[in-house]
């Protein structure tokens, strides 16, 4: 970019919307009850529901999970159906209203207000395919659940994680070569870093990796390859990774749970990372050893 003062050039902050972490993630589905079974054998625990809408706040450690049923009231974003879909995720920032507008300035979509009376505004944008991105700047002492939610009774609001597991990062399948226009937008507007390519976290080879601008989580970005090709399919987000400082207890902790993980010559539980078989016509979570994240160990 030049500067037609002739003054000096100032670099773009290196987290330029004030990044720090994800604050949640969502699931549409037209089935919560099924979608919730494997969220609790994976951990989490339903512990408040929407004052006045069909969803559900899930957690365990320091995770959020929404699983939303309510039909969508947006153009262009995810309809609930049987097969549960990762439908937004919502990261933290310092400031929501000025990350959102930077955001639209630096080239992102605005989607239109989602809020009805009495609820918060949380501005978004659009994502990959019909998804969302959120921007939450309450999550300390105070929260947007602490607005939106009401709190099942008698349930701990705080569970432990088993395996003292955290978000560790979003996989997004893309388009054939379309890696290079997603790495452009997750650069531009929120200042994620490729990864070289030598880089490399739990089982899974494949994909490029993008470094959050806070440094607390990752995005892969997946192409097809082979046959995958040339099968028609829409760019999503694919599957969440949940790290955890012991892969192997960690796996045989949720397999006494009930989860299953993929088990092939190619793909197969180790001390690097481990692969849930898929549920609900899809629904996975890949283990991905990783340090310790402090306020999520527990179980």
């Amino acid at each position: 970019m030049t500067n037609e003062m002739g003054r000096e050039s100032v670099p773009e902050p290196l987290n330029p919307l004030g990044f720090d972490g994800i604050e949640y993630i969502e699931f549409a589905t037209s089935k919560p009850q099924a979608l919730g079974g494997v969220l609790e054998a994976m951990g989490f625990r339903p512990i408040a529901r929407h004052r006045s809408r069909e969803v559900e706040l899930y957690r365990q450690g320091t995770m959020n999970i929404i699983v939303n049923s309510q039909p969508a009231d947006v153009p262009r974003t995810v309809q609930p159906d049987e097969r549960p879909v990762i439908s937004a995720f919502a990261v933290r920032v310092r400031d929501a209203d000025y990350a959102y507008h930077r955001a639209l300035d630096l080239g992102a979509w605005e989607i239109p207000v989602r809020a009805r009376a009495m609820e918060l505004n949380i501005p978004a944008i659009h994502g990959v395919g019909d998804s969302l991105i959120y921007f939450v700047d309450r999550h300390d002492e105070f929260s947007i659940y602490d607005v939106d939610f009401r709190a099942i009774p008698t349930v701990d609001q705080h569970p432990p994680a088993i395996g003292g597991m955290s978000f560790f990062g979003i996989v997004q399948y893309i388009g054939v070569d379309r890696t290079a226009d997603w790495v452009e937008f997750y650069r531009q507007i929120f200042g994620f870093t490729p990864l070289p390519d030598r880089v490399r976290f739990g089982i899974l080879p494949k994909g490029l990796l993008l470094q959050s601008p806070c440094r607390s989580f990752y995005l892969q970005l997946i192409e097809p390859d082979d046959v995958a090709q040339f099968a028609p399919g829409q760019e999503h987000l694919q599957r969440i990774g949940l790290g955890t400082p012991d892969v192997t207890a960690t796996v045989a902790e949720l397999e006494k749970r009930g989860i299953e993980f993929m088990s092939s010559e190619k793909v197969h539980a180790s001390d690097r990372g481990a692969l849930t078989k898929p549920v609900l016509g899809g629904v996975m979570f890949e283990l991905v050893h990783a340090d310790p994240v402090e306020g999520a160990a527990g179980a």
